[in-house]
């Protein structure tokens, strides 16, 4: 039901936009995913999973005030997704963090490059400078 759908839709929304929101978000959908089954069938779903989950984070919640204010929120949140040490959790969180990346850098390009490639690139500038 439509009621359903948007309480939902709300509810994700204000998680994602918490302190370690996206994290959760991602653990909570992912779970499962890859642990078990083998061959190319287990990893299509795990592809199709993150690929799904990196669309919900890169679209904007109707219940947020702006553009710019998503992703000063959810930025630093998939970054650091990149940095989870859990080998078997990494991967995927990893693949959901660049597809995530790649989807907002096509959408909104100038708001993607302060938010996350900025930040991203700072140590490799950084190195190039001196």
């Amino acid at each position: 039901p439509a009621w359903l759908r948007r309480l939902c839709g709300q509810l994700l929304s204000e998680r994602l936009m918490r302190p370690r929101g996206v994290q959760a978000v991602v653990r909570g959908i992912m779970e499962g995913t890859g642990a078990g089954g083998a061959g190319a069938e287990a990893a299509a779903v795990d592809w199709r999973k993150c690929d799904t989950v990196a669309k919900i984070l890169a679209s904007c919640p109707q219940q947020c005030l702006s553009l710019e204010d998503y992703y000063r929120l959810v930025s630093p949140q998939i970054l650091d997704l990149l940095h989870i040490q859990d080998k078997l959790t990494a991967r995927q969180f990893q693949r959901v963090a660049t597809t995530t990346l790649l989807t907002m850098a096509k959408e909104h390009p100038q708001l993607a490059e302060k938010h996350l490639l900025q930040p991203l690139l700072a140590p490799l500038l950084r190195c190039s400078e001196t």
